[in-house]
């Protein structure tokens, strides 16, 4: 049996790997770990094709690829060209998850999916969802992901709203779904936006809180409120990081934490990571099979409840 060690190649369009990515990596299972900064799309094929060609049609059984940097599009673009770059039978497996985010956003929505079936016995199929901070790489993605669960999805920037209408049409074009874009840049225009809502997913930046807790109060659809920041102070006010289901103060809605959306995120890249470890054939990974594992992880976490 072959006993080679295992190597990842991570390819980047930035300046530098993700730490958290590399960690995940070695904590995964993978023996060598190799960064590659400033990768550009036209350098994939290349570099795909000398990872997979030197260690023989057994050793690439212990070769992978990740893919990350800061761009969704760009990311899955690279994806499919190193899929595409395989010379059977010297394929490898290859995960794209830029910044976390189709990891982060695979996590999220499967968290609210199961809020909305515990809490309100319903799901995403025809839910007003709204994005705060939509335009960023994890808003976009779970946008993309409740828009296939049927959500009407409104990607929102509290800065430009035509750069939302662009950022919305741009990536629903690029994965197949419609979404909606919407500037929100003053308090009246945010709270007509969330009294419509049904679902609000915070994904803006770290540190920067874009529901008050009087906006959240107005919010008198409110199912679900899920926010990833972790940074001080929350992202939306009332729900803090911990919280997983936990009501809000007022009407119906249940808040969802920074912290249990991570949770599920850290055990879908781990898991994906050790899946392309243990695969007798090549897996190719992105978001939608990232959001299959968050699934799958919620559905034992209920399971064990």
């Amino acid at each position: 049996m072959d006993q080679r060690p295992f190597i990842l190649h991570m390819f980047t369009p930035g300046k530098q790997m993700s730490p958290f990515d590399i960690n995940m990596a070695v904590d995964a299972g993978y023996n060598v770990v190799v960064p590659y900064c400033g990768v550009t799309a036209g350098e994939i094929t290349g570099l795909t094709q000398d990872a997979i060609f030197s260690r023989g049609s057994k050793g690439v059984r212990a070769t992978g690829i990740f893919i990350g940097g800061r761009d969704v599009m760009l990311a899955a673009d690279m994806l499919d060209t190193a899929r595409k770059a395989m010379v059977p039978p010297f394929e490898v497996s290859v995960i794209a998850d830029p910044s976390g985010s189709y990891t982060t956003a695979a996590a999220l929505v499967a968290c609210v999916e199961e809020q909305l079936r515990k809490a309100h016995d319903t799901d995403f199929a025809g839910k007003r969802v709204l994005i705060l901070g939509g335009t960023g790489t994890v808003g976009r993605i779970a946008g993309v992901l409740a828009a296939a669960l049927g959500a009407e999805v409104t990607l929102a920037s509290h800065r430009d709203g035509a750069a939302a209408e662009q950022s919305a049409a741009d990536t629903g074009l690029r994965f197949g779904c419609t979404l909606n874009g919407a500037g929100l840049a003053d308090a009246a225009m945010r709270a007509a936006a969330l009294a419509q809502a049904d679902v609000v997913l915070a994904t803006a930046a770290a540190g920067v809180q874009v529901v008050s807790a009087d906006e959240r109060a107005g919010a008198g659809r409110l199912l679900v409120a899920a926010d990833v920041n972790a940074v001080p102070p929350e992202g939306i006010a009332g729900v803090g990081v911990m919280d997983d289901g936990k009501p809000l103060p007022e009407g119906k809605g249940v808040g969802i934490g920074a912290l249990a959306v991570g949770n599920v995120k850290y055990q879908v890249e781990h898991r994906l990571l050790v899946a392309m470890r243990n695969a007798d054939k090549p897996l190719y990974l992105g978001f939608r099979e990232a959001f299959d594992k968050a699934r799958e992880i919620i559905t034992e976490k209920r399971a064990k409840a």
